[in-house]
């Protein structure tokens, strides 16, 4: 899951102060998500999935499918 959200910010050419902000979290606290220093919060989870447009079973490695089941 880790690289997962690494993955879709670079695929985006965002940086991890860009993500910090758009999540309201310090770029340390998301560094340390991108790491697996720290796990992901379900609040966090649940705005990474809304901001990429993506499920959260894809970012949980649950799925490889981003696209969100209706």
């Amino acid at each position: 899951m880790y690289r997962r959200i690494r993955d879709l910010r670079e695929d985006r050419d965002l940086t991890q102060k860009q993500m910090a902000k758009a999540l309201n979290c310090s770029q340390q606290a998301y560094s340390n998500y991108e790491l697996g220093q720290r796990d992901i919060p379900t609040d966090m989870l649940i705005k990474l999935a809304l901001f990429y447009n993506v499920s959260t079973d894809y970012i949980l490695g649950i799925s490889d499918n981003p696209k969100i089941q209706k």
